[in-house]
């Protein structure tokens, strides 16, 4: 008895043996062709297989619509193993006026003994068919005694290529990719790794030299890069295009920008640059036509600076718009002299007088109500010396020391808008500013984001910072209405139907290539409507020769532009008046003496 329960023991310790041996067994073949399936399958592919890489397109770039500005499309990198080359002479004769090649630079990537040559680098996939066509039949006419005449080695590596629907159109914000595909300038660049997809990988089976067909297997898909979708309007920006490039040639200038903001949300609609250059063609492009002006190259501002000063004397008490200020044509500041641009006699202007004639010796008057302290600290929150936000690549702060290096001239420069640099982008900022009752937000080019499942996600709100109060900025967008009036100096800005404010600059240009002034830096920035701004524009034009006065040279760029944003965007005329306000000390008392007759004809009427 107790030799069958001793059996019968080791019979159940056997059993259990068994039963763990295939439980471990199971939980390993589970592991194996479960869980890591997919790793054990790449190992076995590496080591079994041949494998290349699935090329990943990137996102494309769009504009506000979904309009692309630059896109992938597919293309075949055609390469060779040139061990299987048995006649490079014949082979290259034969291939050269397929690919459009000629026959020495075929031969010269055909000869030789890799076993990895490129032949021709994204060529159109229908060349590729013609090729692979070719190559069958001439191997099929082969009769066995020239069988060892076929050719052989030519295969197909997929790619894509970056194509540039829109051409010039806005290239100096977009950039281009270079030929390894990899972004060069531009926004290409700056979110290269967002818009670049992840390339994948696919294994196959070689016979001769070349893949087998049908053996192909996709071991990792390619995932296609991030679109970006930016707040540029495709329309808005052709226009724009059009009225910088013809502004630029006829007053045969070194270069010219426009920006068209949007002051509340800080989307730029708009951004053409001038000379500008073809993203699809770049092989003889200078290096300059590549940057981008509007964020990388600075100048003084001139007299759409005097728009700060006026807004931060406005904003300590200093002024109100009719206040009355003796205006010479010429006068002295730490031993420099300072004068307007054109002669004149004294004259007794308001401040807004003095905007609407743009008077640099008036502004510094103003200016020298405010310490060089105050003055310092209100034109940074206007965002002098400040970084935008853009977040556009090789974007510039600009130029602005700091009040421990004035000396007795700064400040009267600073009040006019010279001693300082900007670039276009933070001007058309400043305006934005009083335009959005005097809060500065952060410009921005980027709308938002798709992923590689085409899920939109919109870009997060810009920042933003209140520079003066809403007060003052609907004083200055008064007195800027006097500029575009027939006593202004931009009356080519106006446009019928609408209330427009805007400041017209005409700055010395400084040339860092003699390290002096030499020419000048025209600009007019305004918006409208005045009383309601929904849009800002920015012109700005670099050396003009000839006429180079800001409100004949921007003023008509501006009105072409901003009509048609204001139509395109259904924007009517608010159908408010414009509020008299008096520009000269005769004016102001003609006013007065007009709103005393009027109070004591009421008081008459109401007794």
């Amino acid at each position: 008895m107790g030799n069958l329960n001793l059996a019968a023991s080791r019979i159940r310790i056997l059993i259990v043996f068994i039963l763990i041996f295939f439980l471990l067994f199971a939980a390993r073949l589970i592991q194996i062709q479960a869980i890591q399936a997919s790793d054990y399958r790449a190992k076995a592919a590496n080591e079994m297989e041949s494998t290349r890489a699935i090329p990943a397109a990137r996102g494309e770039i769009t504009d506000i619509n979904g309009v692309a500005f630059a896109r992938s499309v597919s293309a075949i990198n055609i390469v060779v193993d040139q061990t299987l080359i048995t006649d490079a002479p014949a082979t290259a004769n034969f291939a050269a006026p397929i690919l459009g090649m000629t026959v020495a630079q075929v031969q010269s990537a055909i000869s030789g003994t890799k076993r990895y040559s490129m032949v021709a680098r994204n060529a159109k996939p229908a060349i590729w068919r013609t090729l692979s066509d070719s190559i069958d039949a001439h191997n099929a006419a082969l009769s066995k005694e020239n069988f060892d005449k076929r050719i052989l080695g030519f295969f197909a590596e997929r790619n894509y290529i970056r194509e540039y629907p829109s051409g010039s159109l806005v290239s100096s914000l977009v950039g281009f990719v270079r030929q390894d595909g990899i972004g060069a300038t531009g926004l290409e660049s700056s979110m290269n790794s967002l818009i670049s997809g992840t390339d994948g990988r696919y294994s196959y089976a070689r016979g001769l030299g070349a893949e087998i067909p049908g053996s192909q297997n996709e071991i990792v898909a390619a995932k296609k890069g991030t679109t970006v979708r930016l707040t540029i309007d495709r329309d808005v920006q052709w226009v724009a295009a059009q009225a910088i490039q013809e502004a630029v040639s006829k007053s045969r200038a070194t270069s010219g920008t426009v920006i068209v903001m949007d002051p509340k949300t800080g989307h730029i609609l708009a951004h053409a640059t001038a000379p500008t250059f073809d993203p699809n063609n770049t092989k003889t492009v200078s290096q300059s036509l590549m940057r981008n002006p509007s964020v990388q190259d600075v100048y003084e501002p001139g007299s759409t600076g005097k728009i700060m000063t006026l807004a931060a004397a406005l904003e300590e008490g200093k002024i109100t718009p009719e206040t009355v200020l003796s205006v010479p044509y010429s006068i002295k500041r730490g031993g420099d002299t300072f004068h307007d641009h054109e002669r004149h006699p004294v004259q007794h202007l308001t401040t807004s007088g003095i905007l609407a004639v743009s008077s640099n010796t008036g502004t510094i008057k103003i200016g020298e109500m405010l310490s060089s302290d105050k003055l310092h600290n209100y034109l940074t929150k206007f965002g002098i010396g400040v970084s935008t936000g853009s977040g556009l690549p090789g974007e510039s702060k600009g130029l602005f020391r700091p009040v421990s290096d004035w000396s007795g001239t700064t400040a009267p420069t600073v009040a006019f808008g010279q001693g300082y640099s900007v670039t276009a982008m933070q001007a058309t900022s400043i305006f934005a500013t009083i335009a959005n009752d005097g809060v500065r937000v952060s410009p921005t080019v980027i709308a938002g984001t798709s992923d590689s499942t085409g899920k939109f996600t919109v870009a997060a709100d810009r920042t933003s910072q209140r520079v003066v109060s809403a007060k003052t900025a609907q004083q200055v967008r008064l007195m800027m209405e006097s500029v575009v009036s027939g006593h202004g100096t931009a009356p080519s800005a106006a446009i019928p139907g609408y209330r427009v404010a805007g400041k017209t600059g005409t700055a010395e240009r400084y040339n860092v290539d003699c390290g002096c002034y030499s020419g000048y830096t025209a600009s007019f920035i305004g918006f409208a409507p005045a009383d309601a701004p929904k849009y800002v524009v920015s012109v700005t034009i670099q050396d003009p020769k000839g006429s180079y006065y800001g409100g004949s040279l921007g003023g008509p760029v501006f009105k072409k532009v901003m009509t048609f944003v204001l139509q395109a965007e259904h924007v009517a005329p608010t159908g408010t008046k414009v509020l008299p306000v008096a520009l000269t000390q005769a004016e102001l008392r003609q006013k007065e003496r007009r709103e005393t007759a009027a109070t004591a004809q009421a008081s008459l009427k109401s007794r």
